[in-house]
Order: structure tokens, then C-alpha cells, then sequence
């Protein structure tokens, strides 16, 4: 019926960039993304077990690059204060953490694209 939710299987955001090499790096090196497809314009990394995030040349594609402009790509972990630690170095420059209202810590990291991700994690009661 169509009271019925959508069910969807798999999800996978694509960033189509100009910095394609690196931002491709950023995310197989910074935060060590395994990857699960890899073309010579089109990588594709996997995030949950349904959950990909694929960075795209657009060079090669029909659509452009927003330049980050209007997206944040948010990530819930476990740990934030380990997560920033890794991120920090693996060579990503992540912001400070922050306690935010809605009752979590919080930091942003922007890819070279410009995309800005916010990591957080609920705070502790």
C-alpha cells in the first residue's frame, strides 16, 4: 500500500570531485575505508555492512562537483576520542571536540573536496 516505508537494501553516497586522486586518498588512507569497487574514475568504499560512500571523478561523469558546498556526511562511533586520535594520525586535520545540546561530543573534518564530515558520539551519562 502506500502507507508501506520504502525498504532499501544498500545505501551509497556519491561525492563527484575535481580532487579526485585526493580525495580518493584521503578517504583510503585517512580514514582507512576498505574499498569495494576501484575504477580509473570511480571508487567506491564501504562504511556499514549496507552503508557504501563512493568518490567520483566528474571529470568522467555528467554531473559536477558542489565543492562541499551544503553537504555534511555524519558518522556515529563508539569512541570520538579515539576516532579523533586516528583520524589526527592518519594525517587528517579534525577539529576540536566539542560537547553539543542535543546531549553528544562532536567534531568536523573537511575531505579535500571541501565535504564536511561530522563524526560524534553521545555523551556519557
Amino acid at each position: 500500500s502506500m502507507a508501506e516505508h520504502l525498504y532499501f537494501k544498500t545505501t551509497n553516497t556519491i561525492l563527484y570531485c575535481q580532487q579526485w586522486q585526493t580525495t580518493v586518498d584521503f578517504y583510503r588512507h585517512v580514514l582507512a575505508l576498505p574499498m569495494t569497487h576501484e575504477s580509473d574514475w570511480f571508487v567506491e568504499f564501504q562504511l556499514t555492512a549496507s552503508a557504501h560512500l563512493s568518490v567520483a571523478d566528474e571529470r568522467r561523469a555528467t554531473i559536477k562537483s558542489s565543492g562541499g558546498a551544503g553537504i555534511t556526511l555524519t558518522f556515529q562511533v563508539d569512541a570520538i576520542q579515539a576516532v579523533w586520535q586516528t583520524l589526527q594520525a592518519n594525517g587528517g586535520a579534525p577539529g576540536p571536540i566539542r560537547d553539543h545540546a542535543w546531549g553528544a561530543q562532536v567534531f568536523y573534518l573537511r575531505d579535500p573536496e571541501g565535504h564536511r564530515l561530522e563524526f560524534w558520539s553521545p555523551t556519557a551519562i
